[in-house]
């Protein structure tokens, strides 16, 4: 029987239990919110009430909305309490309930994103779901209180009709999230296809892919600058480079403080969704350096640079090491974006004339700008280039160049005195290890030491607090301002994939045998936790996790990269990358059992099968490996040589003459270069040492020598 309204007044608001910074934030609110748990549902059960679930993420504008809307109204929230169990959730803490939740708005309105909004069964199951719902009837949409009350009744009155409704979403969730299919082979051919499905549909004028809203596409990216370097692909070179060209120069660029947000709502990259993510930012990272290796374009190691300065400077632990989960879009719900735009008159008062006149036609500031709530503001993008100022103005280029620097100095300057969007200083697994392995290619690529300290720093610390090497990883390592996760969140299949590439990248840059060792032992646990053994593949959650609460019990592989590289396609890669240096055939079987599992599904994928395409080459290329073995100027001009041109089998590992004993090595590489003791004691000069497969040339001790290696391997 439900309970009163009187007794339900009585059920508090658990969230300031929370730990996640999204859920402390409606702690206050009059919505009887829980957090998912047993708790929760069974609370439900016992009230025979409906469940409001509600997902979102503190750098979510349209989160914040309905929060203020509706959730923080009263009379709506008494609505609530007397009709649902409320269930929050942060889409970031718990990515596996939001999956699978997407999943059930997917099935019911065609459409997901955040908020999510779902009306449960008592036992987790939904039959209704939608994004933002306004308080009142407006934007085409129904208020949220008229679709609260007819759900409500619809479980009173219509019981067995929603029930019904509830089991065919999940039936539906269940058939999407675990569905492949075989292909009749693994070859290079479905990495054409899905080149040619990439390049298809990239936009030649303003670069990117299809039209408004412009996401970046990290995995996609790196996938057509390896086949444009390793194959000479002119239209795949013209997309990825075009692209990254245009996307440094729009708005969704922050011109002044460095970084990318979120996305473009237009298809020209320059109104974007103002929010940072630390994804986005490092994959974006990882593309740029990518591209500098393979093009030689100082543009792109510039913006690599600017990405870190950001990175460094506000979404990162630079006393503790770990980087931070993202930056909000706006200060308040009245503003959009304005920490980040300006009025010509904001310009104008912290500009010299010459500076101004510069600074207006580069960063295209006008009297009428780009936003809509706020039609003088101007979101800085850069059109035209010095030489066509310089024409205008009647200046020397120099001259020019040298006004911008101080105008961009002076215009950041005045924008650190804004209050400043909120910062989510949670530090998660998997995201800080994307992290780590692209601030270590940038330290490899670009040759600086401070990106390479940072990331090692990062890195032993995510391996201290969150993974133990006997029982399992964690997802969640540090909240704001707390010492340590206050509770255990369990790792997914991205975090230990991605931690395992991360580990695998620092032993190529260090030479230290013990996160090769880590790299084994993590992929051990993913493979024991997560591998489905009968069907091939991995589940995205442990198979045993005690968590099987609502959508929860039904089973997910995931394979499309949205926005981060898909699970499955990076637990096959580093297995791969792993099988090249242990010799572990069971790796390499359950890799490509992996890839071949989804074979004939794949294509359908597009933009979003980035990852599996450099899984597939991973497995189908022979591993080309590059060991530069000695220290000083010697060594970092032979690294240099080798890190030029990006492939993704290429990998280039830096070994001092005390790392050579075959107890300090993986094993291939012991068994491969059974000679490196003794090449080592031979001298102080550097040398660098090209394999490909099993067969590996002489050391090559110049670099003209070590570039015509190399040519012959790739």
């Amino acid at each position: 029987m439900a309970q009163s309204p009187a007794a339900a007044s009585q059920i508090p608001n658990r969230l300031d239990q929370a730990s996640s910074t999204y859920l402390r934030s409606a702690m206050h609110q009059p919505v009887h919110w829980q957090e998912w748990g047993e708790a929760a549902f069974a609370l439900a059960g016992q009230l025979d009430k409906p469940i409001l679930l509600d997902v979102g993420a503190v750098w979510c504008h349209w989160c914040h909305v309905m929060d203020r809307e509706s959730y923080e109204d009263p009379t709506l929230a008494a609505t609530i309490n007397e009709h649902f169990v409320a269930i929050k959730v942060d889409r970031d803490e718990r990515p596996d309930v939001d999956a699978r939740y997407q999943a059930a708005v997917q099935a019911i309105a065609g459409q997901g994103g955040w908020p999510l909004t779902a009306i449960l069964t008592p036992d987790g199951k939904p039959f209704f779901a939608g994004t933002y719902f306004p308080r009142e009837d407006r934007y085409g949409r129904p208020g949220f209180e008229r679709v609260l009350l007819t759900l409500a009744e619809a479980w009173r009155s219509r019981r067995d009709e929603v029930l019904e409704s509830a089991s065919s979403v999940i039936a539906a969730i269940e058939h999407g999230e675990t569905f492949s299919a075989r292909g009749e082979g693994l070859s290079l051919a479905i990495v054409d296809k899905l080149v040619q499905s990439a390049v298809g549909q990239f936009d030649p004028r303003h670069g990117g892919f299809g039209s408004q809203p412009k996401f970046p596409h990290p995995a996609a990216l790196d996938l057509l600058i390896d086949v444009a370097a390793r194959t000479g692909d002119e239209a795949a070179k013209t997309a990825a480079t075009i692209t990254l060209a245009k996307m440094a120069r729009g708005g969704v660029y922050d011109q002044l403080a460095g970084g990318f947000h979120r996305y473009s709502v237009d298809e020209r990259w320059v109104v974007p969704h103002f929010e940072k993510m630390l994804y986005d930012n490092a994959g974006l990272l990882g593309n740029y350096v990518h591209a500098f290796q393979s093009f030689v374009d100082p543009e792109f190691a510039a913006v690599a640079r600017d990405i870190m300065r950001w990175m460094n400077e506000w979404l990162s632990d630079q006393q503790r090491g770990g980087f931070y989960a993202s930056q909000d879009a706006d200060i308040s719900l009245d503003d959009d974006g304005d920490y980040f735009t300006w009025t010509r008159e904001e310009a104008a008062a912290v500009l010299t004339r010459e500076e101004l006149a510069a600074a207006e036609l580069w960063y295209d500031i006008g009297d009428l700008g780009d936003m809509h709530h706020n039609p003088k503001k101007n979101v800085l993008h850069c059109g035209l280039s010095l030489e066509e100022i310089a024409q205008r103005l009647s200046r020397t280029a120099a001259d020019i160049q040298r006004d911008l620097g101080s105008a961009k100095a002076k215009l950041y300057a005045s924008r650190l005195q804004r209050p400043t969007p909120f910062i989510d200083g949670t530090i998660y697994t998997g995201w800080n290890a994307m992290a780590i392995s692209a601030y270590l290619d940038a330290a490899r690529v670009l040759d600086l030491d401070p990106p390479r300290t940072f990331a090692l720093k990062s890195l032993d610390r995510i391996l201290r607090e969150g993974w133990d090497s006997h029982s399992s990883l964690a997802h969640v390592i540090a909240y704001p301002d707390q010492p340590g996760a206050t509770r255990q969140v369990a790792g997914i299949l991205d975090d230990y994939a991605l931690l395992a590439h991360a580990c695998v990248d620092a032993w190529q840059a260090t030479g230290e045998i013990r996160y090769y060792t880590t790299a084994m032992q993590l992929a051990e646990t993913m493979i024991a936790k997560c591998h489905d053994p009968e069907k091939g593949g991995f589940f995205d959650t442990e198979q045993n996790s005690g968590d099987k609460l609502g959508a929860l019990a039904a089973r997910r592989k995931p394979m499309q990269d949205s926005p981060t590289p898909a699970g499955n396609s990076t637990a096959a890669a580093a297995l791969l990358r792993l099988e090249a240096l242990s010799g572990r055939a069971d790796f390499r079987e359950k890799a490509e059992d992996t890839l071949a599992a989804f074979a004939g599904v794949i294509e359908h994928y597009g933009l979003y099968a980035g990852s599996y395409a450099l899984a597939l080459e991973r497995l189908l290329l022979p591993p080309i490996q590059v060991v530069i073995l000695g220290q000083g100027t010697g060594a970092r001009q032979l690294s240099a040589i080798a890190n030029a041109r990006y492939a993704v089998n290429k990998s280039v590992i830096s070994l001092r003459p005390d790392q050579v004993a075959a107890d300090k090595l993986p094993p291939v590489l012991a068994q491969t270069l059974p000679h490196l003791p003794q090449l080592a004691s031979a001298g102080s000069n550097a040398i660098a040492l090209v394999c490909r497969g099993a067969s590996c040339l002489p050391p090559a001790a110049t670099p003209d020598e070590l570039i015509e290696q190399i040519n012959s391997a790739l």
